[in-house]
């Protein structure tokens, strides 16, 4: 993994920067990579940064005063995805950034590094998603070949990067396992003020929760898009606990399908904004399912909200949960293992709230404004000659 050398902290945020985000999913899609994308761009109009945004169309024409330009894009399972074009030059080449940030680059963000390796600009590459898993999920009997296939993909990929950011300890050692160079830890921010636990006193959310829970149970949610990388199924351990009630709160391909294994779940379909951190503070206890997330920030927007976590011993949670202090792993290989885990919580409503104590100061160090700070020192290190002469070597 890679060394990053840095001056004071304070030094390498005050230079301005100008920025080209080549992105494979912005507004009006909403994810988390359109979300770590859009935060990144607030830090930058609060801070006299310059941008342009380049990604799949249809898109707005503009965010926070930073111009977006759309290259065609098709559906793909329900996502839209953009079309590697070489326009990309061209528009790369009229805004001269000092930077080119590739947010989780796979096709239309690969088209972007290459376009960047062609005009010698420097360029910073965000590891995001877990594509070789997400497409050997969806690849049946030929899913080992395909999963190579896009491993030998990402390698070619992030070759093209001066710099590849992952969001974990444990995305990041994956990376190097997969022979990816020059790889550094960046994790991702959260926002402490929308997602908090004074919202549970909201009548609002009183009223949610007497509908979720009318004989008082304990209520227990999953936050997030509803398909098979998500391993939902794991949820229906859950229904056998006494007391407890289901909230889903999310859509997607998977929905009718889950509709039918979790009968007694309350589905509250896709939130956003005030309304998505009020599901989440109607909530006792919040559970993520999935073994290939590359962080999960669905975790910290729970913690923020003062919940105790359970989370899958795998992946990015690794990095998130600490262990009988903000929340508990399970082990996702193990039958019946998330159901004990969230039983013991049930049964133990003071941990519960020691817990989510714990989780909510664990977070309050995480805002957006700290992790974009740490972005443009990243930043820095591509752009000062000393790192290209180091990547030369």
């Amino acid at each position: 993994m890679l060394t990053v050398h840095r001056d004071s902290t304070a030094a390498r945020n005050a230079f301005v920067v100008r920025v080209a985000i080549v992105t494979e999913s912005f507004l009006p899609t909403l994810n988390g990579v359109t979300t770590s994308v859009c935060r990144v761009l607030d830090h930058f109009a609060d801070n006299g940064h310059d941008a342009v945004v380049i990604c799949p169309g249809p898109a707005p024409a503009s965010y926070r005063g930073f111009e977006v330009r759309t290259v065609r894009g098709v559906m793909l399972r329900g996502f839209r995805v953009g079309l590697p074009t070489f326009e990309m030059e061209r528009i790369l080449e009229g805004f001269a950034p000092d930077v080119v940030h590739a947010a989780s680059p796979f096709g239309h963000g690969a088209r972007g590094l290459a376009a960047a390796r062609n005009l010698g600009l420097p360029t910073v590459a965000i590891y995001q998603t877990d594509m070789p898993a997400y497409l050997s999920q969806h690849a049946g009997p030929v899913s080992r070949g395909i999963q190579n296939a896009s491993w030998r993909w990402v390698r070619h990929l992030h070759s093209l990067a001066d710099m590849t950011l992952a969001p974990s300890s444990s995305t990041m050692n994956e990376l190097v396992d997969h022979g990816i160079p020059r790889v550094a830890l960046w994790g991702r921010g959260v926002d402490t003020v929308t997602y908090s636990p004074e919202l549970g006193t909201d009548e609002q959310v009183r009223d949610l929760r007497r509908c979720l829970a009318p004989c008082g149970e304990t209520i227990v949610g999953y936050v997030g898009r509803l398909a098979p990388e998500k391993e939902l199924h794991r949820l229906a351990e859950l229904s056998r606990i006494p007391g407890i009630s289901l909230a889903v709160v999310g859509d997607g391909p998977s929905r009718d399908r889950l509709e039918r294994l979790l009968p007694k779940a309350h589905f509250l379909g896709f939130r956003e904004g005030t309304e998505l951190a009020r599901a989440y503070a109607a909530l006792d206890v919040f559970v993520h399912t999935g073994c290939h997330e590359t962080f999960g920030q669905t975790l910290q927007e729970a913690m923020a909200t003062g919940l105790p976590v359970v989370a899958p011993a795998a992946g990015g949670p690794l990095d998130i949960v600490r262990p009988g202090v903000t929340g508990l792993l399970f082990d996702p290989h193990r039958p019946g293992a998330l159901r004990e885990a969230v039983g013991g919580l049930i049964a133990d409503q003071p941990m519960r709230l020691r817990m989510g104590a714990s989780g909510r100061a664990k977070v309050e160090a995480r805002s957006w404004a700290a992790v974009a700070g740490q972005l443009l020192e990243f930043y820095a290190d591509v752009i000062s000659p000393a790192y290209a002469r180091r990547r030369a070597a």
